[in-house]
C-alpha cells in the first residue's frame, strides 16, 4: 500500500509538520511490511494539477513496483489538503481510469472541492461550517471537524493538538460519535483501510 500526500501552496515546513505529527505513531501502529509514504514536493499551481501528481506517483510507485503493471496492483490512498485537494481528486481519478487502485480518499481542508468518486471519501475540516458546506458538496461517512475551530494551516501544521468531532455525514442529522485529535482520527482511518 501506498499513501501519497499532496500538500497545498504553502511553505513546505507545514508539511513536515504535519507528517512528524501523525508518521511516528502510525509506523509504530502498522504491519512490519508497512505502507510506502509518498509527499507530492509541488510548493506551487502544481498542486492543483492531476497531471502533475499522477506523473509524480507513477514514478515514484513504479519506482518501487519496477514495473507500472504491478505498479497499478498496489493499492492508494491519498491524503491531500486545500489546493492539494483539487490536483489530488483529479489524480486519484485518473489513476483508477488507468486500471489503479484508490483504497481511500482524504481530503483536509478541501472547501468548495467538489468530491465524488468510487473509493471511501473523508473530509476533515477546521471548523463546521468548513465542514457542512463542503459536505454539500460530497462526503462519505466518518468525517472531522475541528472544535474549537482553529485557522485553516493549523489542521496541517499541528493535527496532533486539534479536538474536534467524527461525524457520520451519510446521515441527514448526525450527533458526533466522538471527540478526538486530528491526528487519533486520521490513525483511526488509514488502520481501518490498513487492515482490509
Amino acid at each position: 500500500m501506498s499513501i501519497i500526500i499532496c500538500p497545498g501552496i504553502h511553505d513546505p515546513a507545514f508539511t513536515q509538520s504535519f507528517i512528524s505529527g501523525w508518521l511516528n505513531i502510525y509506523n509504530g501502529s502498522i504491519a512490519p511490511n508497512g505502507a510506502n509514504i509518498l509527499v507530492y514536493p509541488g510548493q506551487d499551481f502544481s498542486s492543483l494539477s492531476a497531471f502533475h501528481i499522477l506523473q509524480f506517483l507513477r514514478v515514484s510507485v513504479a519506482h518501487r513496483r519496477y514495473r507500472l503493471t504491478d505498479s497499478l496492483k498496489s493499492p492508494i490512498i491519498f491524503i491531500s489538503f486545500s489546493a492539494g485537494v483539487v490536483g489530488a481528486i483529479g489524480a486519484a481519478h485518473l489513476w483508477q481510469l488507468m486500471g489503479g487502485h484508490v483504497k481511500a480518499f482524504i481530503a483536509i481542508d478541501g472547501w468548495g472541492v467538489p468530491l465524488q468518486g468510487n473509493f471511501p471519501i473523508h473530509r476533515m475540516s477546521h471548523d463546521y461550517f468548513t465542514h457542512w458546506s463542503s459536505c454539500l458538496l460530497g462526503c462519505g461517512q466518518n468525517n472531522f471537524y475541528a472544535e474549537p475551530a482553529v485557522d485553516h494551516l493549523s489542521i496541517w501544521r499541528s493535527p496532533q493538538i486539534v479536538q474536534g468531532c467524527w461525524v457520520d455525514s451519510s446521515i441527514e442529522i448526525s450527533p458526533p460519535k466522538g471527540r478526538l485529535t486530528a491526528t487519533e482520527f486520521l490513525l483511526m482511518l488509514l488502520k481501518r483501510y490498513e487492515a482490509n
